[in-house]
């Protein structure tokens, strides 16, 4: 191998006149901007396609005639000019974020990520959390948060899927030219690589810095593959979700711990961080240490500061889903760093990486890890709140099941990022400029009814036709690579029919999402696919892990199916799935099936991309769906009911699938007047449009973020750093005297005033209590009543109210407490009492793991 002994780069030569365009393909805002992807289209629309829509690289290879043509062409400067003047004014013009709050110019928000899917042609994604990533940063920007992405630069990206000529995937890795892409180096002021160091075994490694910019939003990729490194660090940020588990550690180091240092050594110094999944966990470790040194605090006070300003978001509703890595690698890689850098025991460290407190951990769990250093927690959606309070609820002894401090945020897709062209000129007609700049404002969509029924339905079918034809094109080039006999490729130009129902099912082939629920009883499905006055269709597309072997076989099952004679024109598998390939299905497809394996499914989101495009869902109860669905807006499988023999829930739900279709969906979709259109239909799109629009976007969702956590774990870090951290040092002390008190505070006595009366509807029920408290004031705690409706025996107890500490002579320590229950309806009710730890920093009285129940 030569080894060269210097470096230089080559970028793409522009006629002055076309200098706007560097600006313009080096911004990701053209990415959801029409316009804008027109523009570059324009350019040479066989190399836009050529390039995989990828502009850098349409420019590098662009002949200099053909710039030059241009660049005289009256036209396109005009349209060159439009598109960056928008640019300008989109980053320049008083966002949401400012007319409402504005608390700092500065970069305040770090949002951590293992991958982001913006583009397709840019592979730093895998599939759903990449690209709710990515829509995050989308809106965003859109809403001049003032958030900073942080991610890993991975030279191969995610597999490339094909097909043998029996259906068995297989995966081949394309490396990614970093700089042919939209993204640039971070520089010193010296204009060499901005570079970072990280401690590892016996050794340092070295970090390089990408820079990308979604609209008013920077993305930080970090990248390990530069000449200071040893060939196998070099590797290290190679592959997403590939190597060993070794692999993984130190690619979230280097997310992790490397993120921090490189926002630092930027000069930014964000105030509250947002880990998106347990990937980047470690960043908590990083920020503690940066604040030991920095203001020479102790490990316990900068945990407790870093707490309130952490957010973790989890994605997973099994355990499997999540990284665990064993003890001795975690000592391997971080002996030195608890011991030297943050300076605590083995003890305390390990500690860290459980919610398990009664036994010592044999292994590091970075949703724990997340989970202890995170002051606000939530899953992906209501159903998944729920979920993740049940899969943790062993780290919750005493709490109650719905007080577990698990909250949570419904995810959301970036409309303008999924929407066709056609169906966004049409809603642009109709809803105004508004809907373009707030995809979140109810009171906007509710302007589909002025749609006339004719124009949306002309509308979705034009994107149907495209889809067809996508599909038949793509089809006939897997046929060709495979070698296919020319009747092969001639018979892949007859698949589908443009005019059909169009299924769509797109997503990871995993077991639980059941992809080939659908084909349970083949023969009952052939009678509706194959239904010629009622044609029905489905097109799959999808990719397994290279390491499940299951998900292969359904993807091979797939294929299986779609090569029978009667079934060939009726099942497409696309090859690959991507984002380009989502954007095609989404916006064709008339019906979105989902069929996980309730609850397995935490939010999915590819069902919200079809809900602008005018496509309607199909799904079982499970992630988003379950709290989405309505008779008018969509249709169930099933009733949410979750079972304990899997064949059997397969058999019962499989069943409904065909009779809803048989029943419901395909009557309504054929059921046309005089003039053709299917007003039924129509009015179903309607409604999906104006009442799961406006709330299933990143609009409306990350704005949820911000009021939820982000602004106020902002301000809890302004108030802890007021005063060289008066407060944050008065705080951790207070902790540690509560947590030494807290085996002396116990009731001492408990009495009732109507105690067997019955009561009516508006009395009240007295309870007083006496209660010991050691070292601690009526300051330090809240004394609660917890009460609620007894139902057939057992006691389902949802409420509370705070007693009213009494001011009176007491022995030492003992204080009086004085409470009452509004009663509001009838029944038998009971109560029990409890002491929990109060103080105004605390976001939930459950943060210290102490609870005091009457016995």
């Amino acid at each position: 191998m030569i080894k060269y002994i210097g470096r230089f780069n080559v970028v793409p030569s522009l006629p002055p006149k076309l200098e706007p365009l560097r600006e313009i393909v080096y911004n990701l805002y053209w990415t959801w901007h029409y316009d804008a992807i027109d523009l570059l289209r324009r350019l040479d629309p066989k190399l836009w396609e050529e390039t995989y829509h990828n502009p850098v690289l349409m420019l590098g290879r662009i002949s200099q005639e053909r710039l030059n043509e241009v660049a005289n062409d009256d036209s396109f400067i005009s349209h060159m000019k439009r598109v960056f003047d928008q640019l300008k004014i989109y980053k320049e013009e008083k966002t949401w974020y400012q007319k409402n709050y504005g608390y700092d110019k500065e970069n305040v928000i770090a949002y951590f990520s293992a991958e982001y899917g913006l583009t397709e042609s840019l592979q730093i994604y895998s599939g759903g959390l990449g690209v709710l990533a990515g829509d995050h940063l989308k809106s965003s920007s859109d809403l001049g948060l003032p958030l900073v992405g942080v991610g890993l630069c991975y030279k191969e990206g995610y597999l490339q899927q094909y097909l043998t000529s029996d259906g068995w995937q297989q995966e081949k890795y394309e490396i990614t030219d970093f700089y042919n892409q939209p993204m640039t180096l971070v520089m010193n002021n010296d204009k060499t690589p901005l570079k970072i160091e990280l401690n590892f075994p016996g050794r340092n490694v070295y970090v390089q810095v990408w820079k990308i910019m979604v609209g008013r939003v920077p993305l930080y990729l970090l990248d390990t593959n530069v000449p200071e490194n040893n060939e196998e660090d070099r590797k290290i940020t190679r592959t997403l979700y590939g190597g060993t588990i070794e692999t993984r550690i130190q690619q979230e180091i280097v997310l992790g711990i490397g993120g921090i240092r490189a926002l630092y050594a930027m000069g930014i110094k964000p105030l509250v961080c947002h880990m998106n999944e347990g990937h980047s966990a470690f960043l908590a470790l990083e920020r503690i240490r940066l604040l030991m040194q920095q203001y020479n605090l102790s490990f316990e006070e900068a945990r407790d500061i870093n707490f309130y300003s952490n957010v973790f978001t989890t994605h997973t509703p099994v355990p499997a889903g999540i990284d665990i890595f064993p003890n001795e690698l975690i000592e391997k890689y971080f002996g030195n760093y608890y011991r030297n850098e943050l300076k605590i025991s083995d003890k305390t460290f390990y500690s860290l990486g459980t919610i398990i407190k009664d036994k010592p951990p044999s292994s590091y769990n970075m949703a724990h890890l997340a989970m202890n250093m995170a002051g606000f927690v939530n899953g992906v959606s209501k159903l998944h709140g729920k979920v993740s309070k049940k899969m943790w609820q062993a780290g919750f002894i005493d709490i109650p099941f719905d007080e577990i401090p698990i909250d949570y945020v419904t995810n959301g897709v970036h409309t303008h990022s999924h929407l066709s062209n056609d169906m966004q000129e049409l809603l642009y007609r109709y809803l105004g400029e508004k809907f373009m700049r707030d995809p979140s404002d109810k009171e906007i969509w509710n302007r589909i009814d002025d749609i006339p029924d004719e124009e949306l339905w002309r509308t979705h079918e034009r994107r149907r036709e495209r889809l067809v034809a996508f599909a038949r094109n793509r089809l006939r080039k897997q046929i060709i690579e495979k070698g296919g006999s020319v009747s092969e490729i001639n018979a892949a130009k007859e698949v589908l029919d443009a005019q059909a129902l169009t299924i769509g099912f797109a997503r990871r082939f995993v077991a639980y999402k059941r992809a080939t629920l659908i084909f349970r009883d083949i023969e009952r499905l052939a009678s509706i696919l194959c239904n010629p006055n009622y044609p029905v269709q489905i097109i799959f597309a999808g990719k397994a892990h290279p390491r499940d072997e299951e998900g292969k076989k359904i993807i091979q099952e797939v294929i299986a199916l779609s090569k029978e004679p009667h079934l060939r024109k009726k099942i497409v598998f696309i090859e690959n799935y991507d984002m380009n390939i989502a954007r095609y299905m989404v916006e064709g497809c008339d019906v979105w099936l989902n069929t996980p394996r309730r609850p397995l499914e935490a939010s999915g989101t590819s069902g919200m991309k079809v809900i602008a495009n005018g496509g309607l869902n199909f799904s079982v109860l499970d992630g988003w769906w379950d709290e989405a669905y309505d008779h008018d807006v969509g249709w169930k499988i099933g009733n949410g009911e979750e079972y304990d023999n899997p064949g059997y829930q397969d058999e019962i739900e499989s069943r409904l699938i065909y009779e809803i279709l048989e029943k419901e969906i395909v009557p309504l979709f054929y059921t046309r007047g005089e003039d053709k259109l299917p007003r039924g239909w129509i009015s179903m799109m309607k409604n999906s449009m104006k009442k799961l629009g406006p709330i299933y976007n990143t609009h409306r969702m990350v704005q949820e973020y911000a009021q939820k956590f982000y602004f106020k774990a902002y301000e809890k870090r302004l108030y802890l750093m007021n005063n060289n951290w008066k407060k944050a040092k008065e705080f951790t002390a207070w902790k540690q005297k509560v947590i030494q008190n807290w085996d002396k505070v116990k009731f001492v006595s408990i009495s009732e005033e109507q105690k067997g009366v019955d009561l009516k509807v508006g009395n009240k029920y007295q309870i007083y209590a006496e209660v010991e408290l050691g070292d601690l004031t009526p300051n330090d705690v809240d004394v609660q009543i917890y009460y609620g409706k007894v139902d057939n025996g057992s006691d389902q107890l949802t409420n509370y109210v705070n007693m009213v500490y009494v001011p009176k002579k007491q022995k030492s320590n003992v204080y009086f407490y004085r409470g009452e229950i509004d009663c509001k309806h009838t029944g038998q009710f009971g109560f029990t009492l409890r002491i929990l730890p109060k103080h105004e920093l605390m976001i939930s009285n459950f943060e210290l793991g102490l609870i005091r129940w009457a016995q």
